[in-house]
C-alpha cells in the first residue's frame, strides 16, 4: 500500500513539488514520502482554526494559504503567506500541538499532507530536517514582522503590490483566482479601499481584474511600485533558503 501511495505523489524535482521537500537529503525524503498524502485544498478552505489541534502539516504544491489574525469580534488581518517554499504547521517543529493562527486557502491547488506524531518522530531523528525548518521558520518570522509594518505604515495600494507579488513567487503562473471582499479580509482593510487600489493598478495597465480573476501583466511595473517590505521578505527568504528559492 505504502509503495502504490508514493507512486502517485508527484516528484520533487518537478517544478509544482514543495521546495522544502525537494531539497532534503534522499533519504529522509525516502522516510516520509510513503507517509505523505495528496490532498485538494480549495479556495476558502480553513486547513487550522486559532487555538486547534495540529492533527497534520501540509506541504503546499501548487496552492497558496494565508496565516490570518482574528480578533474577538471576528475580524481578521493577514501576517503570512505560505507556498510551495513551506509548510503549515511549523508550531509543531517549535513544540507547539496548537496553531496559534486561522489558516485558510488563498489560492487553490494541492498538497501533501503528514500527520503530526510523523512528523514529529521525524524532526526528532532528522537533524538535517531540525536544520531546515529553523531556517524556514526564521524566514516566516521575518514576512510576519514585516507584515505588520506595511499593514501601519503603508498604503492600500503598497499592500496590494506586496500581495500580489507574494503571490506570484509562490504560483506557476501569472493568474490569481481571488475575490475583492477577500482581498480585503486578507489585508484587513475595508473592500472599498481594496476596489480603488486594484482600479488604480488595472488602469496603470499592471493587472487586469474580472470575475473574481486578477491576471497580472505587467510584475516590473508591480515591483516599482511596491514599498520595500516585499523586498525585505524576498532578500531574507534567499538569505536563509538559497537552496529553496531558486528552485
Amino acid at each position: 500500500m505504502k509503495q502504490l501511495l508514493a507512486s502517485t505523489l508527484p516528484k520533487p524535482s518537478q517544478p509544482r513539488a514543495n521546495h522544502l521537500l525537494g531539497v532534503l537529503p534522499e533519504s529522509i525524503r525516502d522516510q516520509l514520502l510513503p507517509c505523505l498524502e495528496p490532498v485538494a485544498l480549495p479556495l476558502g478552505q480553513a486547513l487550522y482554526e486559532s487555538g486547534g489541534r495540529l492533527d497534520h502539516v501540509y506541504f503546499p504544491l501548487d496552492a497558496i494559504v494565508s496565516l490570518l489574525n482574528v480578533t474577538e469580534n471576528g475580524a481578521t488581518a493577514e501576517i503570512a503567506v505560505v507556498g510551495n517554499e513551506g509548510m503549515l504547521g511549523i508550531a509543531l517543529f517549535l513544540g507547539g500541538e496548537t496553531m496559534p493562527n486561522r489558516a485558510v486557502v488563498q489560492s487553490a491547488g494541492q498538497a501533501l499532507r503528514l500527520k503530526a506524531t510523523l512528523f514529529k518522530q521525524e524532526c526528532t531523528r532528522s537533524v538535517a530536517l531540525q536544520h531546515l525548518l529553523l531556517r524556514y521558520t526564521a524566514a516566516l518570522l521575518t514576512q510576519m514582522a514585516q507584515t505588520v509594518v506595511c499593514n501601519r505604515f503603508h498604503t492600500v495600494d503598497q499592500q496590494l503590490c506586496r500581495w500580489l507579488l507574494l503571490s506570484l513567487d509562490r504560483l506557476p503562473s501569472n493568474e490569481l483566482r481571488m475575490t475583492q471582499e477577500l482581498i480585503a479580509n486578507m489585508l484587513g482593510v475595508r473592500r472599498e479601499g481594496v476596489t480603488d487600489a486594484a482600479g488604480k493598478l488595472q488602469d496603470a495597465g499592471l493587472i487586469r481584474y474580472a470575475r473574481g480573476r486578477i491576471t497580472v501583466l505587467d510584475r516590473a511595473g508591480l515591483e516599482a511600485r511596491v514599498c520595500e517590505c516585499y523586498e525585505v521578505v524576498r532578500k531574507e527568504f534567499s538569505r536563509l533558503l538559497p537552496d529553496v528559492v531558486a528552485r
